[in-house]
């Protein structure tokens, strides 16, 4: 059957998508690098004409006028799952707001109170069958394609056509419009002399054969580096990222003694450089699969020896782990981080670590603070639980929490601690009984 002339039937502008968002309405858009761009810079533009219009986003790649201009505040409230610069600038504006989750729960808890009305996605070109693919991420993108009103997609031939579960037939689309525009990149973050120390200590934590988890950024990209002479790597990550091609093309990846999903990369996004979308084009070694099942604790438990790394913001002597604010100031967001650090706890050999610097520099002060602290900075939300983590890694070791009791936690993190902190860090805890 020949699908183009139904294709062309669905075929609008950007113009008559604008057209369909209507006051008290909700729309979803694909996170990250697959984010409808030439919908989203010109969705200001019905500013006009609508009010208390949620924009349900994750990881926002631009920095949207409609999110970004005062004007914009009843007109729209950009209602996102995870912060990027972009949002904690705006957030002040009062046009955006954070929606507490877990990645394995997003969608679900989302719909369970309210069904998006318009879903917005990007896609790569459609194939002889009829079939458009959303590429880069099915996070959630699949439920709400499933439970939105209005389904648009954003059809561009720069996308990767991904394996998984990302195939949309056009019989569920009701319309599309074309782009040119670039796919977003992420470059590859550079690595400092800390990255490689850190990096060298949790490789050293990874066995041969683990399923490894990683995230974005300059220590996942040192532990990439230091996993070079591993053997039998499999991975099952909620980011797919170049690292990890690093180490497959290296053969220390090959996914063969993975428990499930053997033989496959799986991953719920993928946001990186255009080596690492031409990589994942068509190529049947990797599936994009939904959140709702790569980041459930239960699937990734299924992982023999399942190893998930994640870094951390701030955490304090009892092992409570401030992923996503600063004091009360959003930043980022849970993500995946308790999913994978819950799943590996509970995996068979299965290890959660835990990553940071041991200080930070304060601009406003001018001066070192230290990440390991006797209490949590006020107002910080508990991104991981003290009981699900097992390893924190600094440039300073390594300390073992899993199993053990707080006077232990504390002598094991002050340990880790930078040696300007230990004394005061030592004083705190026996001031508040830390034992």
């Amino acid at each position: 059957m020949d699908y183009n002339k139904e294709y062309e039937s669905k075929l609008i502008t950007v113009d008559k998508a604008l057209e369909m968002v209507e006051s008290d309405t909700d729309i979803c858009v694909s996170l990250a690098a697959a984010e409808p761009m030439d919908f989203m810079s010109r969705l200001h533009e019905v500013a006009g004409r609508v009010q208390n219009v949620n924009v349900l986003t994750c990881l926002n790649m631009g920095d949207y006028k409609f999110m970004s201009d005062p004007s914009m505040k009843g007109h729209f409230t950009n209602a996102a799952w995870f912060y990027t610069a972009a949002l904690r600038k705006d957030h002040p504006i009062g046009t955006t707001s954070f929606i507490p989750n877990h990645t394995h729960r997003a969608a679900g808890d989302r719909l369970t109170w309210r069904k998006p009305h318009i879903f917005v996605g990007s896609s790569a070109p459609m194939d002889k069958h009829g079939y458009l693919n959303i590429s880069l991420s099915a996070t959630y993108e699949k439920e709400f394609i499933e439970n939105s009103d209005i389904v648009i997609l954003e059809v561009n031939e720069g996308y990767p056509t991904t394996n998984g579960d990302t195939y949309i037939h056009l019989r569920d689309v009701d319309f599309v419009y074309e782009s040119n525009r670039p796919v977003p990149v992420s470059p590859y973050a550079p690595i400092t002399d800390k990255d490689k120390i850190i990096g060298q200590y949790i490789a050293d934590l990874v066995e041969n054969g683990a399923t490894i988890q990683l995230g974005i950024g300059g220590i996942p990209n040192a532990v990439g580096l230091a996993l070079k002479d591993k053997k039998e790597l499999g991975v099952h990550t909620e980011l797919l990222t170049e690292a990890m091609i690093d180490l497959y093309e290296a053969g220390v990846i090959t996914n063969r003694r993975k428990t499930i999903n053997r033989g496959k990369f799986v991953t719920t996004m993928i946001i990186g450089t255009e080596r690492l979308y031409k990589f994942v084009d068509k190529n049947p070694g990797v599936e994009v699969l939904r959140g709702s099942y790569i980041n459930d604790p239960k699937i990734i438990a299924q992982n023999y020896k399942m190893t998930s790394i994640n870094t951390t913001l701030e955490i304090d002597l009892t092992g409570q782990c401030a992923s996503e604010s600063l004091g009360h100031v959003q930043f980022s967001g849970t993500g995946g981080q308790s999913d994978t650090a819950r799943g590996a706890q509970e995996s068979e050999g299965g290890k959660s670590i835990i990553a940071l610097y041991s200080t930070y520099f304060n601009k406003k002060t001018k001066e070192e603070i230290s990440k390991i602290v006797p209490f949590l900075t006020q107002g910080a939300g508990v991104s991981l639980q003290r009981n699900d983590v097992g390893y924190v890694v600094t440039e300073y070791g390594v300390a073992l929490l899993r199993g053990r009791t707080i006077k232990e936690r504390v002598n094991n993190l002050i340990a880790i601690a930078h040696p300007n902190f230990r004394e005061d860090l030592r004083k705190e805890a026996d001031k508040y009984m830390l034992w």
